[in-house]
């Protein structure tokens, strides 16, 4: 029997998203008492490019914007969350946010809230797509690839994974990945603490 593709989920509204995060960026960056350039020096990107995401411009990859979430001390969902979170235990299919950054998209299983330890997301990767080089952070990651190939590296190792393949390891060794299929990747990926 052949298996159907589920379709991609997209951002319902993406210039909408934009907007949202570069209020909020520029919110956190003023709260913070930084300059563009102060900010730019923090996060290692471009001054430019932060005036561009806050003016609903750009948007950055998940890299960059966890560089400069971590320079304001906050977290990607905190940034990207366009309303207060569900209070609701449950969040049903088709019904969870998606963030979307080049060919790379997180569909929340969890929704960002102040002081939660957990994050949980499904990593969307187009095939050919890559996360925007490594990072590291305090924490431990867990996946579980849910669809499609990937290369996963942490450090200087390369890990070649698939359906049905699990992972864990310390957030603090770099890590990144890379869609080495030729179908859209699906990787249910858990850390604590929230940095995503």
């Amino acid at each position: 029997m052949a298996k159907t593709a589920r379709p991609t989920p997209e951002p319902a509204d993406s210039k909408s998203a934009t907007l949202t995060l570069g209020v909020k960026l520029r919110h956190a960056r003023l709260v913070a008492g930084y300059t563009l350039l102060q900010l730019a020096g923090k996060a290692g990107c471009s001054e430019s490019l932060i005036s561009k995401v806050e003016r609903g411009l750009a948007t950055p990859s998940f890299t960059t914007l966890h560089r400069l979430a971590v320079a304001l001390d906050t977290n990607i969902g905190t940034l990207t969350s366009e309303e207060e979170p569900n209070q609701s235990p449950i969040l049903r299919n088709g019904e969870r946010p998606v963030i979307r950054a080049g060919g790379v998209a997180l569909e929340r299983v969890v929704l960002p809230k102040r002081g939660g330890l957990l994050q949980a997301n499904i990593h969307i990767v187009w095939p050919g797509q890559a996360s925007d080089g490594q990072i590291e952070h305090q924490g431990e990651e867990v996946g579980y690839v849910l669809e499609g190939h990937l290369e996963l590296m942490l450090g200087d190792d390369i890990h070649r994974i698939g359906p049905g393949d699990a992972f864990t390891f310390s957030s603090q060794v770099p890590h990144g990945y890379r869609n080495v299929g030729d179908v859209v990747a699906r990787v249910l990926w858990v850390n604590s603490p929230a940095t995503f």
